[in-house]
């Protein structure tokens, strides 16, 4: 082999290996961004660190980008925690009410036996509580005794008013438990109570707010692990769907502070970590967070820690940018509307406001 061949073939080997590690490192600038080792916890980890489940009324709603225009649970203490209270709490204020009154009092078993096969009305809860011996409302029970009994129907949600076909359902419903003891039921006017629920829905809807930011990533796509692990240290635990994590209230059992949503498919895919995500989303749920969690300020102060550490810019769901002053004046005007709700004792965070919008 002469000179000018070698020297061929070494510049062809060279052209080859530089196209060859440009090529890695043209796949490796592209590969999404993944977890990285987080140094070993001195404390062993909480046993329960993932989301509880919720029932068909703590179904989550749809995101929304901005304010929309226009704790106060009952609690126990239960040794050092604070769980919620799960009796039921029908609320004249949400709620078209009758009264059933007995001749003698019913067994626990047996009106538990006499209760509609379903706990809706429509769209609607629908409920019935006994008066324990203790003169406690409560859910029937057995082994208890009761000297009379309410029924009620929600009046209104976010599927939206009690309509007079619904009325009439829970009439009947009402009914047929009232019959099986002989009781006598004494219904409010179906015109009343159908123009209070218009009302109520009106004043709902004008006051509903869920927000949401979106956190987009401004060169390199992140994989699920790396998602999860920044996310984690901002307080985030797993959720009850793939593609979502929450953050916990500090009472056990309410719903989350906030919510972070990324793509499900992304979640659930064989290799998540080449899995590319260039966006994450997170909500809050205005009325069914306590005031006094801070929600907006730490929904805020997540969107822009993770922008920063994850080389974020955080957008709305239309993907234009969200300045801090922006931010700031969400903020005000989410002040006048728990102002509002408290005044019409339906406080962010109260049995009834999470009823109500839900």
């Amino acid at each position: 082999m002469n000179t000018l061949t070698l020297g061929l073939a070494i510049l062809g080997g060279l052209v080859l290996a530089g196209v060859v590690a440009h090529s890695a490192w043209t796949q490796r600038r592209n590969a999404p961004r993944v977890a990285q080792p987080e140094p070993q916890p001195i404390e062993p980890a909480a046993k329960d660190r993932s989301e509880p489940g919720f029932d068909a009324e703590g179904v989550e709603q749809p995101l929304a980008s901005k304010l929309n225009n226009d704790f106060e649970s009952n609690l126990i203490p239960l040794g050092s925690n604070w769980v919620v209270d799960k009796k039921p709490s029908l609320d004249a204020l949400i709620d078209a009410m009758v009264q059933i009154t007995l001749d003698e009092p019913v067994s626990g078993e047996a009106a538990l036996a006499a209760l509609p096969a379903t706990r809706r009305v429509g769209s609607k809860s629908f409920s019935i509580e006994g008066l324990n011996l203790n003169g406690e409302w409560e859910s029937p029970r057995a082994g208890e005794r009761y000297s009379a009994f309410q029924a009620g129907v929600q009046l209104a949600s976010r599927t939206g008013a009690l309509n007079e076909i619904e009325f009439s359902e829970f009439v009947q419903k009402a009914q047929a438990f009232a019959d099986v003891f002989g009781g006598e039921a004494q219904f409010p006017e179906m015109h009343d109570e159908v123009l209070r629920a218009r009302e109520l829905d009106q004043f709902a809807s004008s006051h509903d707010a869920q927000l949401g930011f979106t956190v987009r990533a401004k060169n390199v796509a992140w994989s699920t692990g790396y998602v999860q692990q920044h996310a984690a240290r901002q307080g985030f635990v797993a959720g009850a769907i793939a593609g979502r994590m929450v953050l916990p209230a500090s009472v056990q059992g309410l719903p989350p502070i906030l919510s972070l949503n990324f793509d499900t498919q992304a979640a659930l895919s064989d290799d998540p970590e080449q899995s590319a995500l260039r966006s994450l989303d997170l909500a809050l749920d205005v009325p069914q967070v306590d005031r006094g969690e801070q929600p907006y300020p730490r929904l805020r102060d997540v969107a822009i820690a993770l922008a920063a550490s994850m080389d974020g810019m955080i957008t709305d769901a239309q993907g234009r940018m969200i300045t801090r002053d922006a931010m700031d004046a969400i903020g005000s005007e989410l002040e006048q509307l728990y102002d509002t709700l408290e005044s019409r004792d339906l406080a962010a965070g109260s049995a009834q406001a999470r009823r109500l919008f839900s």
